[in-house]
């Protein structure tokens, strides 16, 4: 009798697998899966879509925009080369030559930007 429940123990033992099943398979993976979808829509998703609205704004810079620099110098575009914008600070006419990611706000409102109007 001692020799069977020792045999009934290895069978049992011997596979781990076998006795999981699918569903603790799932119930197991499901939650990592559940991280990694919300941490998409909380914090890759969100990051990415700001990139890309300040990576149009610096594509879309036009001469005489008004614009703020990371280091909050406020100027105007006087020309802008692929790289680097000329920008003229100040009424004395400085002009700092900067790197187009460095330019942190176009303060000026055009035309083809589609504006949100509020009814009341």
């Amino acid at each position: 009798m001692d020799f069977e429940f020792i045999r009934l123990m290895a069978a049992t033992t011997a596979d781990p697998t076998q006795q999981m099943g699918w569903t603790s398979i799932l119930f197991s993976v499901l939650p990592l899966a559940g991280m990694l979808v919300l941490f998409y829509f909380l914090l890759i998703r969100p990051e990415k879509k700001r990139a890309k609205k300040e990576k149009d704004m610096r594509e879309n810079l036009q001469v005489a925009d008004e614009v703020v620099t990371i280091g909050g110098i406020i100027g105007r575009v006087l020309s802008i080369q692929e790289e680097t914008v000329v920008v003229e600070t100040g009424s004395d006419r400085n002009r700092i030559r900067v790197l187009k990611t460095a330019i942190a706000e176009n303060r000026t409102a055009h035309d083809d930007v589609e504006t949100v109007t509020i009814k009341k």
